[in-house]
């Protein structure tokens, strides 16, 4: 198999036509720069991959509001992602 580097701009205009798979490129791209911004407009257009990779990165910092942002932007499992962290025990819980 060839390893082929496509340039983002052919990308985006695959991804407008309603490619999914360049999509998810699009979004492989973004995460790798560290570009969430472009992630957080992947996600808007529908880009369930945007929304796992924020939703990876949100879970690791443990940032609750984020998790609730991808959450209403339609990717589900940042909202079970949210919820599993609230229902957490913390410690002194009560005291």
């Amino acid at each position: 198999m060839t390893n082929m580097n496509v340039d983002p701009e052919t990308l985006r205009e695959l991804a407008d036509a309603g490619n999914e798979t360049a999509l998810d490129r699009l979004a492989d791209l973004a995460d790798s720069a560290g570009d969430l911004g472009e992630l957080s407009e992947l996600l808007d257009e529908g880009s369930m991959r945007a929304g796992f990779l924020l939703t990876r990165r949100a879970k690791a910092t443990g940032d609750l509001r984020e998790l609730q942002r991808i959450a209403d932007a339609g990717y589900d499992e940042a909202g079970h992602e949210l919820d599993r962290l609230l229902k957490a025990p913390t410690e002194g819980q009560w005291d």
